[in-house]
């Protein structure tokens, strides 16, 4: 996935109701591809959504 994906996938999860009062976006200015793939990762994960960043 590119950064733009990740950071659109990432700009999805923060409207779930799970993150609606927390920031989960901000971070990603200062995270390497590779750290930005594992946060949205996390984030899918704790947010009970279907991995999209390992190509399903």
């Amino acid at each position: 996935m590119t950064r733009a994906e990740l950071l659109a996938r990432l700009q999805e999860l923060q409207q779930m109701p799970k993150f609606q009062n927390r920031d989960i976006c901000t971070i990603s200015a200062v995270l390497s591809k590779e750290a930005l793939t594992r946060h949205v990762e996390v984030c899918e994960t704790a947010a009970g959504a279907l991995s999209r960043t390992d190509g399903r």
